[in-house]
């Protein structure tokens, strides 16, 4: 018994070691591509969202600063296009829907928003992002606690990225999804190193076409 207690003790230890080295592999392979502040921020044709959260049809605090970075963006040129991306799986829960409308609702131009809707992970949003919509370039956009990884699997995917900090005041459980965010970015190394395919991949949707947004949404 003494003997598998250490066998699975120095496993755990060797686990432990790998998940800080990975970490600190990709959060310092990724930091300089992080911004903080629309000045000197370098112009982008595609902004990609990514979805955070709703509930009564509003979106969270985390994704309604997402959606207000995203959107600042737009308007001061600089970024051309929105990509949104989240999770659309159910009828009673429907994040793009509520993110499009918030777009729509605070001045941006429809044929400039272009609709994820298998975005059901980061991962996924950066494969779909290459190989359906064609994007080659992007802009990030989310709280820095999750910029590092996306950036990291954009540029690993083929999709040359930098991340823009949606971070405005205090978040419920940011300490949380910090903690979180070590084992989303170990596994997200290893998505990588298998060239992980998402279940949902879909017709093409050029970037630089006709816009996905279905003006019926509108309200």
């Amino acid at each position: 018994m003494k003997k598998y207690f250490k066998i699975a003790l120095y496993l755990a230890i060797i686990g432990l070691i790998l998940i800080v080295a990975v970490n600190y592999y990709v959060k310092s392979s990724t930091k300089t591509k992080i911004y903080y502040s629309v000045k000197k921020f370098p112009k982008n044709d595609v902004g990609i969202i990514f979805g955070a959260g709703i509930r009564n049809n509003q979106p969270s605090k985390y994704l309604k600063d997402r959606l207000d970075a995203g959107i600042l963006l737009y308007k001061m040129k600089r970024i051309n296009k929105i990509l949104l991306s989240g999770d659309n799986g159910r009828d009673e829960y429907d994040e793009l829907t509520v993110m499009k409308n918030y777009c729509y609702n605070h001045g941006v131009d429809t044929s400039k928003i272009f609709i994820d809707y298998a975005g059901f992970d980061t991962y996924s949003t950066m494969y779909r992002a290459k190989h359906i919509f064609k994007i080659k370039r992007a802009t990030l956009i989310s709280q820095k606690y999750h910029l590092n990884r996306a950036i990291y699997i954009g540029n690993k995917l083929g999709v040359k990225s930098i991340g823009f900090s949606a971070n405005n005041g205090e978040y419920l459980g940011y300490n949380y999804v910090c903690f979180r965010e070590y084992g989303s970015i170990f596994k997200s190394f290893f998505d990588v190193l298998r060239n992980r395919e998402p279940h949902f991949l879909g017709n093409s949707i050029d970037i630089n076409g006709v816009s996905n947004y279905s003006k019926e949404d509108k309200r």
